[in-house]
């Protein structure tokens, strides 16, 4: 039976608790259809993104953006539209709920 001291103990805990930076966390894209037809690619953030015929080209463009990390595709059934501002006065999550509550009046 091994003994570890308590404060080897402690600061294993505290290295497990921790969270990553950001900058090691993969960024998330969204994937969907804006109001023309046209494929949409963006990052969550709305640093990267760009317009594409097909889905398999935006998918392509994400995949190659995040080294093919799991989990960073997240499919928007609403329209999506491409944001292109440098600084946005709404978020990604805002720009859907809008989307969203346009389509429940036109329908």
């Amino acid at each position: 039976m091994s003994v570890i001291p308590a404060d080897v103990q402690s600061a294993a805990g505290v290295e497990k608790a921790a969270e990553p930076p950001s900058c090691l966390r993969p960024p998330i894209f969204m994937i969907g259809r804006d109001s023309r037809g046209n494929w949409v690619a963006q990052e969550k953030s709305g640093a990267r993104g760009g317009l594409f015929v097909d889905r398999a080209g935006a998918l392509k463009f994400v995949k190659f953006e995040t080294v093919d990390v799991p989990h960073a595709v997240v499919w928007v059934n609403a329209i999506l539209e491409l944001n292109t501002s440098a600084t946005s006065a709404k978020t990604s999550e805002e720009s859907i709920a809008d989307s969203v509550q346009r389509e429940r009046r036109a329908a």
